[in-house]
C-alpha cells in the first residue's frame, strides 16, 4: 500500500454515470432573471435617493464612530471540542528522513565545506501515541509514512521532537509501531469499537496535513460508510488486492497519514490513510466538463489496527501464508484464450489462473500446475486475485485447506498445507502476484 511518501495515497474512479446538464431555461435562466432584477431596483433605490442624501449628510464626529469588544463571555464548548481535548496531545507529526550529502542544516544556507553525510527530511505524516509502559511509548502510524526511512523523528504536540525506533511495519495492511521515550508524554489514545460505529456519526479527523507546520489539525465530518472495499496499490500504480476500509467526508490532506479518526468520545476508531482525489473526463459525450472527487477520505478500522498492531509489537512483522505461485485474475485472460488455452466450461466467468509454480511449494505438492484456474479456496468462491488473498489470510500457517481449481477443463480438488509467505511479502509484476 505504498506510493508517493509525501502525500496520502490516492486512486481513481469513474462511477460511469452520464451527467445531467441543468436546464439553462430553468436553472442558469431563473439565476440570471433575479441578479437582473436586483439590479434594476437597486439602480432606482439609488437614483430617487440621491437628492436626499445630498440634503441629509452626516454631521456627526468621527470620534463617536469608535466601537469595542463586548465583555459578553459565551461558553462555545461542544462534544467535539471535548473529544478533540482528550487526544490531542496524543497526537504527534512523523517526520521520516533519509540519507543526504549535506553534512549539516546550514549548509543548506551557506553551501557545504565538510563533506560529511548527514540526513534530510523526505517524508512527514501523522501518528497516535496508544500506549505507555514504564519509559515507552508506543505510537502507530502508516507504513507509506516511514517506508524506505533511516531515521524517524516524532514532533509531540509540546512541541518536543523525539527520536523514534521503528518496531514493526506491514506493507499490505498500511501500518507501523513506532515506539519513543515516554519521559515527555502526557496523553495516550484509547480505541474505540469500529464495528459500533453508525453512517452518520460525527467523526473528528486530527493530524498534521501538508506537514509540521500544520500539526494537530483537526477537521469534522461523519462515517459516510462502514466498510467500503477498495483496491489497493503498490509503488508503481499496479493493483495489489482490495482492503476494507470506513469512508468519511472529514477532510483529509497530504500529511494526514497516519492520523487519528476519532468519534465524539476521542476513541480512535480507525487510522486515516487515503484518500479519492481526482478528476476523470465526464462519460457524458455531449459534455465537456470533468468529475471532481471531494470528500472522500479512508480510515483503516480501529479493530483491523489493533489486531496488527499487536502481532507487529509482539513479532515485529505480519507473517502470512502462501500457496507458492504466481496469478493472473482470469478477466486478463481473452475469451478466445479461455477457451482454446485455458479449456474452461463457458459457465466459469470469473477465477485466478496459475502462471508459476514454485518448487516445493505447497501448490506444488499439492499438484497444482501452470494454466490451472482456481475457483474455490477454504470453501470461498475466488472471484479474482483480491478475493484469493482475502480467503488466504484467514488462515494460519500449517492450516489445511481445500482448493478448487480447473485442470484442462475438469473441476478438481486438492488439500494443501499452508507454508510462510517467502520473505514475508507478495511480490507483483505488472500482469502477475505471488501468493
Amino acid at each position: 500500500m505504498a506510493e508517493d511518501k509525501n502525500q496520502v495515497p490516492e486512486t481513481q474512479i469513474n462511477n460511469g454515470n452520464k451527467k445531467q446538464r441543468p436546464s439553462k431555461n430553468n436553472g442558469y435562466g431563473k439565476i440570471l432573471l433575479v441578479a437582473l432584477i436586483g439590479g434594476v431596483l437597486g439602480g432606482g433605490i439609488v437614483a430617487g435617493g440621491y437628492q436626499y442624501y445630498q440634503n441629509n449628510s452626516a454631521t456627526v464626529e468621527n470620534s463617536k464612530g469608535t466601537t469595542k469588544v463586548s465583555n459578553v463571555k459565551v461558553n462555545v464548548s461542544t462534544q467535539s471540542t471535548k473529544a478533540f481535548n482528550k487526544i490531542k496531545n496524543a497526537v504527534v507529526s512523523v517526520e521520516a528522513y533519509s540519507e543526504s550529502s549535506s553534512s549539516n542544516a546550514l549548509d543548506g544556507l551557506f553551501g557545504s565545506s565538510s563533506g560529511d553525510d548527514t540526513t534530510e527530511s523526505e517524508s512527514e505524516g501523522s501518528g497516535v501515541i496508544y500506549k505507555k509502559t514504564g519509559n515507552t511509548a508506543f505510537i502507530v502510524t502508516n507504513n507509506h509514512v516511514i517506508s524506505g526511512a533511516d531515521k524517524v523523528e516524532i514532533l509531540l504536540n509540546s512541541g518536543k521532537k523525539l527520536k523514534a525506533t521503528v518496531v514493526g511495519h506491514d506493507s499490505i495492511t498500511d501500518l507501523a509501531v513506532l515506539k519513543i521515550n515516554a519521559q515527555y508524554v502526557k496523553q495516550v489514545a484509547s480505541f474505540g469499537n469500529s464495528d459500533d460505529i453508525k453512517v452518520g456519526q460525527t467523526a473528528l479527523a486530527i493530524g498534521s496535513p501538508l506537514g509540521s507546520k500544520y500539526a494537530t489539525s483537526l477537521t469534522q465530518g461523519i462515517i459516510s460508510a462502514k466498510k467500503r472495499t477498495i483496491d489497493t496499490t503498490d509503488s508503481s500504480g499496479m493493483t495489489t488486492g482490495q482492503t476494507t476500509v470506513i469512508q468519511t467526508d472529514a477532510a483529509i490532506n497530504p500529511g494526514n497519514s497516519g492520523g487519528p479518526l476519532i468519534n465524539l468520545d476521542g476513541q480512535v476508531v480507525g487510522i486515516n490513510s487515503m484518500k479519492l482525489s481526482s478528476t476523470d473526463s465526464s462519460s457524458d459525450s455531449s459534455s465537456d466538463s470533468s468529475t471532481s472527487v471531494e470528500g472522500m477520505g479512508f480510515a483503516i478500522p480501529s479493530n483491523e489496527v489493533v489486531k496488527i498492531i499487536n502481532e507487529l509489537v509482539k513479532n515485529g512483522k505480519i507473517s502470512r501464508p502462501a500457496l507458492g505461485i504466481s496469478l493472473v485474475d482470469l478477466s486478463y485472460i481473452s475469451s478466445t484464450d479461455q477457451k482454446s488455452v485455458l479449456k474452461l466450461p463457458s459457465s466459469v466467468s470469473s477465477g485466478v489462473v496459475v502462471l508459476k509454480v514454485s518448487n516445493n511449494s505447497p501448490a506444488k505438492n499439492a499438484g497444482l500446475q501452470k494454466y490451472d484456474v482456481i475457483t474455490s479456496l477454504g470453501g470461498k468462491k475466488v472471484k479474482g486475485l483480491a478475493t484469493l488473498r482475502e480467503a488466504l489470510y484467514e488462515h494460519k500457517i500449517g492450516d489445511t485447506v481445500q482448493i478448487q481449481y480447473y485442470h484442462d477443463g475438469s473441476l478438481k480438488t486438492a488439500s494443501v498445507k499452508l507454508t510462510l509467505e517467502a520473505n514475508d511479502k507478495n511480490t507483483t509484476t505488472s500482469s502477475n502476484s505471488g501468493n
